[in-house]
């Protein structure tokens, strides 16, 4: 399959920023913010809390309880309003679950894009708590801007990378990528980086290892239109080695400024890709020094 095939336009009509206001999610705002802009969307700013009622306590507490929630709102309200400044957005401040609402509101408003910030949690307290996050963009049907602990700056003030790495392993969830990396390339003249990681050859196979990667390089390059060369710089890499750290590697060499990665669906019980040691995904964007846009099929 090739990109001309995938090709995808981008037209991002309603954003979703979702915050906790910590710390994650403020680093991530600017993202939302300027993206919106860029693209004249409607911007969206969901903050899910706890049920305000709590059975374990006294009914008298209950009212008491509704009115400081109240209270609290409103000053999130205005303190997210003024962050957004000439940015207008709808703000959403419903009771429950992130993981329950938040594909309902993805499908209810009809959203394009959610921007996400995450703590990249790892070791043992990734494996007890998780990582939200990752199981927010292996669930949502649209596309997912995760903004890492290690991100930098903002993508601009169009909110238009410059330097765009996409990584594939060829499965249908990456190809699906594909056509975003091309036409975010296209739309904002940013060089492209594709990337394919393969095992490391076995010893006194270096022949077949560099076969090997002419083969990808020409998978690579049939992923992207022959007229590409003219809007874009484009690079095909096919690194040997861990997935996640060659993606990790390939970035910090280029100093690009958005990771493109098709993931798959989540399986098995909630949490189950973020605790197995081979959850390339997380390890893209827990160590990422830019934000990434995963894709699912």
């Amino acid at each position: 399959m090739n990109a001309t095939a995938t090709r995808t336009q981008i037209q991002l009509k309603n954003v979703l920023f979702a915050t906790d206001f910590s710390e994650a999610a403020g680093a991530a705002m600017p993202y939302a913010k300027n993206i919106a802009k860029a693209f004249g969307a409607h911007l969206f700013v969901l903050n899910v809390r706890p049920e305000i009622v709590d059975p374990m306590t006294s009914p008298q507490t209950w009212a008491m309880a509704a009115e400081a929630a109240k209270v609290e709102d409103e000053r999130h309200r205005k303190e997210l309003s003024e962050q957004f400044g000439d940015v207008h957005a709808d703000i959403l401040m419903p009771e429950g679950d992130i993981r329950t609402l938040l594909p309902y509101i993805v499908s209810q408003k009809k959203i394009d894009l959610v921007v996400i910030g995450t703590r990249g949690r790892s070791g043992v307290k990734k494996f007890f708590l998780g990582s939200v996050a990752e199981e927010i963009f292996r669930e949502i049907s649209c596309p997912v801007l995760t903004v890492g602990p290690h991100a930098g700056g903002a993508l601009g003030t169009d909110g238009g990378p410059r330097r765009i790495l996409y990584a594939t392993d060829f499965s249908a969830e990456s190809q699906l990528a594909a056509g975003y990396a091309v036409a975010l390339a296209e739309e904002f003249q940013a060089s492209l980086t594709l990337l394919h990681s393969l095992p490391n050859p076995a010893v006194g196979d270096l022949v077949n290892a560099a076969q090997l990667e002419g083969h990808y390089r020409k998978l690579l390059s049939g992923l992207v239109p022959a007229e590409a060369e003219a809007w874009c710089k484009v690079e095909y890499v096919v690194k040997h080695g861990d997935a996640g750290q060659g993606i990790l590697d390939a970035a910090r060499e280029r100093n690009v400024d958005l990771i493109i990665l098709g993931v798959h669906p989540l399986k098995g019980f909630p949490g189950a890709s973020t605790h197995l040691p081979i959850a390339t995904a997380h390890k893209v964007v827990s160590h990422a020094d830019c934000p990434v846009l995963t894709i699912r099929h």
